[in-house]
């Protein structure tokens, strides 16, 4: 039952994102990423008010939690998780590993993004 409610929640939050990054960029242009930064900020935001209601203050049941964090959050964008993820590595006071996940991700997402390019034109132009 809980796959079924995080592809549920996934559906919903792939949903608004691609809504929500339209109108942004319909509103203030494409010369910038602005919906695409709206997305990830407002994520990060969401996702760690529904941990503090999951975790915190008991407010979520664990598949409620499952189905809005990685169901509609992981649908909304997977940005919400790094941010997560890596505020709670200093909040712990590990600041190394969190400093790391930060390097790590960003210039080995952008490295693979790089080869994707470069092996999606080899392939298809």
């Amino acid at each position: 039952m809980q796959f079924f409610w995080i592809c549920l929640g996934g559906a919903a939050g792939t949903g608004a994102r691609y809504l929500l990054s339209g109108w942004t960029t319909a509103t203030f242009g494409a010369a910038f990423a602005w919906g695409t930064l709206v997305v990830n900020v407002l994520g990060s935001f969401l996702i760690a008010v529904l941990m503090v209601a999951a975790n915190e203050a008991n407010l979520l049941s664990p598949t409620l939690r499952l189905a809005l964090t990685t169901g509609v959050m992981g649908g909304f964008t997977t940005y919400s998780a790094f941010s997560y993820e890596t505020m709670l590595c200093f909040q712990q006071g590990a600041w190394g590993t969190g400093a790391l996940n930060i390097v790590v991700t960003v210039v080995g997402c952008l490295v693979a993004c790089l080869l994707g390019l470069w092996c999606g034109r080899a392939l298809f132009v």
